[in-house]
C-alpha cells in the first residue's frame, strides 16, 4: 500500500463487503471479484456476488453476497515478517 493512505474494509454478516481506496475493479463473476487496492490484488471468494457500487473517483466499492474469503496479495509475506 502506498504511504498515507488508508483503506477501510467492512464486512457486515459476511452478506455485505465495503472498501475504500479502490483503484480498480480487475474482474467480477458470481464466485469471485478482483480488486486493486494501493496496488496490491484482493479477491473476495463466495457465491451469488454482486457489484452494488463503484466509484473511481473517491475509491468506494460496494458488493453483496455470501462472502467465504478475502485474499490480500503479497500480504502473506508482510504477516510472515509480522509474527516471526
Amino acid at each position: 500500500m502506498q504511504e498515507g493512505k488508508i483503506s477501510v474494509l467492512t464486512l457486515e454478516q459476511q452478506k455485505k463487503f465495503t472498501l475504500t481506496g479502490v483503484s480498480s475493479v480487475d474482474g467480477f463473476s458470481d464466485t469471485t471479484i478482483t480488486l486493486t487496492v494501493g496496488g496490491v490484488r484482493v479477491t473476495i471468494g463466495g457465491a451469488r456476488l454482486k457489484v452494488a457500487s463503484f466509484s473511481e473517483g473517491n475509491g468506494n466499492f460496494t458488493a453483496t453476497g455470501d462472502f467465504s474469503s478475502i485474499r490480500f496479495g503479497g500480504a502473506k509475506g508482510f504477516f510472515r515478517r509480522l509474527f516471526k
